[in-house]
């Protein structure tokens, strides 16, 4: 982890990361409350719009107390005229103009920064995921990743407006008033002050209770999302195996934690104290104020108007209740956030790593990687020619895949090197290097979009022309021509609505289009019929003259007209050569290959 100076002046921490946007800007990552910090002070002349609004609303409100003071003094005197009490409405209509006017500037301020604030926190974490490892996603619960880039963002919002936006103005809604009050008489002073010692205790302990429900209640909705989506995501394996009622009682049992922890949290509503001092002090100011007035030390007016000040501090006392608990779920979803944000990584970007069109020259060098702790390829050496067609074969856990994926760099290999045309894959720019090979999986991924678009992913400029050349050669046009709306026919998510073989094909029509420089198939015609296969593999022999290719298959027809085949066992290369040749020498490959007959 590197520490470099940012453009704002403090220390930033730089991770790793497979993927960044040539212009972040440098949040402080340090915590939960300094990155919202950061955050707003990206925009900050609305904050301090909003501060000067409310300070302004506030006075007005303050004003308009007065005003209603004097009216009542005007009334109760000898010989008032009209035009007076006149000149008081005007005055009143005015400030409560203004108290109007200063409210909806600051709310429109506050709820511009609430919306930058979510928007940027949802970017950052999503750039952040598209930077994470393989290694990263594997371990995340895809459910609990969505409620912290959904809801977690959200709560972002709405600390924001109405959270401490009214937290700002019950402050002020307390400061100014009680200021006002002084203003009418220095012993008036005595409750309110009274009660902003007590309102600061009670807030205080109310606050030290709320926070670790608001904590509890973030992680266990966390926990009830990723089981709804898993149950969801495998509901076909739910059903084959008849665990629904299971599946239910699960769900009911996190959805119970869920309300358990609103419980808690009601409770500790229920017993919300700072509403009690308000009471007491509502009463003790009405008995001062009135002992003041016997005095003849103010009039019956400003007793009036006294109250008036006083009833305002009843909004800042009854408004914390549920302000200071968006607060807490805030921090609490920034906290997540941030946890997703700064979790170390494997791999880096390697911004200024080579960058050149890659020929195909493969080459193992002594390769040992490990996952988790467990080794699954042991000191591997070869090489594979540009051009070359070489095909993997091995028992299931024999190390097949793993190995194709310290190619483009998912993994990255504990001791040894994996080197593309002569220069380790670490000293590769990743994106330079993953755009030049294509990976085509047993278990294809498809998006929510057309199939035009997912045979064009990876090569958004391609015409419809290249497009339906590709789907031509890898045998998908006729089936994509029998939907309805053929080329613009919408898949749905993951591709449920095609069958695998035709996913496969879609798959192996998008790497006919992205034309990579390396060739990765990893069992990727399982879910083909012979007859379409023949078809496939005549063009995939036609275009992996031109390229690398490794094959992953149980396919003989595959197998035998590779020019190189590795043959795995344990994580281990025991033997390497052409059928003939291992036909020959090798008794694991022969066995292997009476399996697969």
């Amino acid at each position: 982890m590197d520490r470099r100076w940012n453009t704002a002046g403090r220390w930033d921490l730089e991770k790793k990361r497979e993927f960044r946007l040539d212009h972040e800007y440098p949040y402080e990552r340090s915590g939960p409350v300094r990155w919202i910090v950061s955050h707003a002070i990206r925009y900050p002349v609305f904050p301090i719009l909003m501060l000067l609004a409310s300070v302004l609303n506030n006075v007005s409100f303050g004003n308009v107390q007065l005003y209603i003071g004097r009216g009542f003094d005007l009334i109760n005197s000898q010989g008032w005229e009209p035009s007076a009490l006149l000149s008081l409405a005007l005055g009143l209509a005015a400030v409560a103009t203004a108290q109007g006017l200063t409210g909806l500037v600051r709310n429109l301020s506050v709820e511009f920064v609430a919306s930058r604030v979510e928007r940027d926190a949802r970017d950052e974490l999503y750039v952040s995921l598209l930077g994470k490892s393989q290694t990263f996603h594997n371990r995340q619960r895809i459910g609990d990743v969505m409620a912290r880039a959904t809801n977690d963002v959200r709560n972002l919002n709405y600390m924001f407006s109405p959270g401490i936006m009214l937290i700002a103005d019950s402050a002020l809604t307390v400061l100014i008033p009680v200021a006002m009050i002084g203003g009418i008489h220095p012993q008036l002073l005595a409750v309110p002050l009274l009660f902003i010692v007590l309102l600061v205790i009670t807030l205080v302990d109310y606050n030290r209770r709320l926070h670790p429900v608001s904590e509890a209640q973030r992680e266990q909705f966390g926990a009830m999302n990723a089981g709804l989506q898993e149950t969801i995501s495998g509901i076909e394996v739910v059903k084959a195996n008849a665990q629904e009622r299971q599946s239910w009682v699960k769900f009911v049992r996190d959805a119970a934690l869920y309300r358990d922890h609103f419980v808690r949290q009601g409770i500790i509503q229920a017993r919300y104290l700072p509403m009690l001092a308000f009471i007491l002090a509502q009463a003790l100011g009405l008995l001062h104020g009135l002992l003041v007035w016997r005095s003849g030390a103010i009039t019956l007016g400003q007793v009036v108007a006294l109250m008036g000040l006083i009833n305002a501090l009843r909004f800042p006392t009854f408004i914390s209740i549920f302000t200071f608990d968006l607060v807490q779920l805030g921090v609490a979803s920034a906290g997540r956030i941030l946890e997703l944000i700064n979790t170390e990584t494997d791999l880096d970007e390697n911004s200024v790593g080579v960058r050149r069109r890659v020929r195909g020259e493969v080459v193992f060098e002594d390769v040992t990687f490990s996952y988790n702790g467990k080794p699954v390829v042991k000191g591997i050496s070869f090489m594979a020619q540009p051009g070359e067609t070489v095909a993997i074969v091995g028992q299931t856990g024999s190390g097949k895949t793993t190995l194709t994926h310290l190619i483009n760099r998912i993994f990255d290999v504990d001791s040894g090197r994996v080197l593309v045309d002569g220069a380790d894959v670490r000293d590769w720019n990743l994106e330079s290097l993953r755009s030049q090979i294509s990976v085509i999986e047993q278990d294809v991924f498809l998006f929510s979009r057309t199939l035009a678009e997912n045979i064009a992913f990876g090569c958004e400029g391609a015409d419809r022309a290249a497009i339906e050349a590709a789907a031509r050669a890898a045998q998908a046009h006729q089936f994509i021509t029998e939907f309805p709306d053929g080329y613009d026919t919408e898949v749905g998510e993951r591709g449920v609505t095609l069958s695998g073989g035709q996913r496969q094909r879609i798959a192996i029509a998008r790497a006919f289009l992205t034309d990579p420089r390396i060739l990765i198939l990893d069992d990727s015609t399982s879910a083909i019929d012979s007859a379409t296969e023949d078809q496939i593999q005549r063009a995939m022999r036609r275009i992996s003259r031109e390229r690398t290719t490794f094959i992953i298959t149980h396919r003989l027809s595959q197998i035998r007209w590779a020019d190189r085949i590795l043959v795995l066992r344990r994580g281990e290369l025991v033997d390497q050569g052409t059928h003939d040749e291992l036909m020959e020498r090798s008794v694991a490959y022969r066995r292997i290959f009476a399996r697969y007959e």
